[in-house]
């Protein structure tokens, strides 16, 4: 398949599971070659098989997003081991389930490490190699809630609406080198991210919420995500219903309030 992707390095971060693994699937089939991150390493070499990649095509490279000197440490290997990186996914992150009286300040402080603090680490890292050669997409993996405070998400969704503040910033100022910006905001897809959520006290969630069970498939989502990046879009909104409340709330914000306190937050 020859595609937008084809040829192209691309670094998914977050890759052994949910959106950035079939993130790696897509992007391999339309013949990326690949970076893949997150803190397992052998679900991203199980990835690396499943993807057919050879080694030529694929670099395994294990990462903690909350560790900021490993990214850094992290990064200047993997630009000395590509000729380039022409995307950069964003895509690690961990999710919340607590009342806002029930999370202890250490939760908030690990949630906006990983998910804001160890993405614009990597992204400052890469940027001066996408400037130099001349061009770069920087993709980012937000949520529904990047958008609107929720219940139970109160860590989870402060971290994403200060990814909107920062990229939407990326996106004015580096334009003129070449840097593209997408921010992806995906409502309920199908994957682990509740099960992998953490309570109040930092403890496994291990549970997977009955509204997401019902949202998109991460295929469909992904397929749609993918199709927005390479039209060069600057936002990309994904899921079902639940992803009609980012233009209520916009539009109609008095309704927004009213229902949004109607709706289970698990």
């Amino acid at each position: 398949m020859v595609s937008e992707y084809s040829g192209k390095w691309a670094w998914i971060t977050g890759a052994s599971s949910g959106i950035g693994r079939e993130l790696a699937l897509q992007l391999a089939r339309r013949r990326a070659n690949l970076i893949l991150s997150s803190r397992n390493r052998e679900k991203l070499l199980a990835l690396q098989q499943d993807a057919g990649l050879a080694e030529e095509q694929c670099l395994v490279v294990p990462l903690d997003m909350s560790d900021s000197a490993a990214v850094v440490r992290t990064a200047k290997e993997v630009l000395e081991r590509v000729p380039r990186v022409d995307y950069l996914f964003n895509n690690a992150g961990i999710s919340q389930r607590s009342l806002i009286r029930e999370t202890k300040e250490d939760v908030d402080r690990m949630i906006m490490e990983v998910n804001y603090f160890g993405a614009i680490t990597l992204t400052k890292a890469v940027l001066p190699r996408m400037i130099e050669q001349g061009g770069g997409h920087v993709v980012v993996t937000s949520s529904v809630v990047g958008k609107f405070g929720f219940p139970m998400r109160s860590a989870y969704a402060a971290s994403k609406h200060a990814l909107h503040g920062f990229f939407g910033t990326l996106m004015v100022e580096e334009k003129e080198h070449g840097i593209r910006v997408t921010i992806l905001v995906p409502g309920h897809i199908v994957t682990d991210v509740s099960y992998n959520a953490i309570t109040g006290n930092g403890e496994r969630y291990g549970k997977m919420d009955p509204g997401q069970a019902r949202g998109m498939t991460v295929e469909k989502a992904v397929k749609k995500m993918l199709r927005g990046v390479a039209k060069g879009k600057r936002e990309v909104v994904v899921g079902k219903a639940d992803s009609w409340s980012v233009y209520l709330r916009k539009y109609f914000p008095g309704l927004f309030f009213r229902l949004a306190g109607k709706v289970s937050p698990v």
